[in-house]
């Protein structure tokens, strides 16, 4: 297997996905774009596309943000998917696909920033990829928007902040708004570069202050998303 990450800053890193692909053994490259590492011209070196939050959104043009190419990243996660690949998008990553299969971005009724219960749906947990997760999973949340929805998009969780947590864009397609992958680095990164801004939120009824999300235990979390890794991987190689 062979795993290109998109990464649009430091502090937004793989966290857990690339600790499920070291451990797997599986070939990485990574596109660091705020190093303004260009994207792959093709796919044929890749099997599974990672692609990463950010501050940005799917609207952020290149004026706003230099090293952020929203145009580009759809063009190439639309050639990725054509192409049979399988193609996971966290928080911006799962906006960026619902934009490439022309499904428009939204805000999100709440801003969520911490640890929060997720539910599956009735789709969800008929999805044999996440009904491990259970009926309610705690999962990490750093968001303000959520990915659109297009004509065949299944909803396979929910929170009560957010109505588009999972959703399955295909059979090898996902777009997760919460964000499995966080780890106590990738947390304590996170807090470096945004505690300003937490300190602001002390109102709102779904953002953890410093303390509470350095509090938070993650593993459960993490072995769930690695067990939806895996079967999506078993379902791309029988394809």
């Amino acid at each position: 297997m062979k795993v290109h990450f998109i990464v649009h800053e430091s502090f937004e890193a793989p966290g857990a996905y690339e600790t499920w692909v070291q451990a797997r053994g599986y070939a990485t490259s990574y596109s660091r774009v705020y190093l303004n590492d260009r994207l792959p011209e093709r796919v044929d070196d890749i099997d599974l596309l990672v692609v990463l939050g950010g501050p940005q959104d799917p609207a952020t043009t290149p004026e706003q943000c230099p090293h952020f190419n929203a145009a580009a990243e759809c063009r190439l996660i639309g050639k990725a998917i054509n192409a049979g690949k399988a193609v996971v998008g966290v928080c911006l990553g799962a906006q960026l696909i619902g934009e490439a299969l022309g499904a428009q971005f939204g805000h999100s009724p709440e801003k969520e920033i911490g640890m929060y219960p997720i539910s599956l749906t009735a789709e969800g947990k008929a999805n044999s990829k996440v009904a491990h997760f259970g009926d309610v999973l705690d999962v990490g949340h750093w968001h303000n928007d959520m990915p659109g929805l297009t004509a065949h998009a299944k909803i396979l969780a929910v929170s009560e902040g957010c109505p588009r947590q999972i959703v399955e864009y295909g059979h090898l397609v996902y777009g997760f708004q919460c964000h499995m992958e966080f780890t106590r680095d990738v947390v304590d990164q996170l807090i470096a570069a945004c505690e300003p801004e937490l300190l602001t939120l002390t109102d709102r009824p779904f953002v953890q202050q410093p303390a509470e999300l350095r509090a938070n235990d993650w593993d459960e979390m993490n072995q769930k998303l690695f067990t939806f890794l895996d079967k999506l991987v078993a379902e791309y190689q029988a394809a």
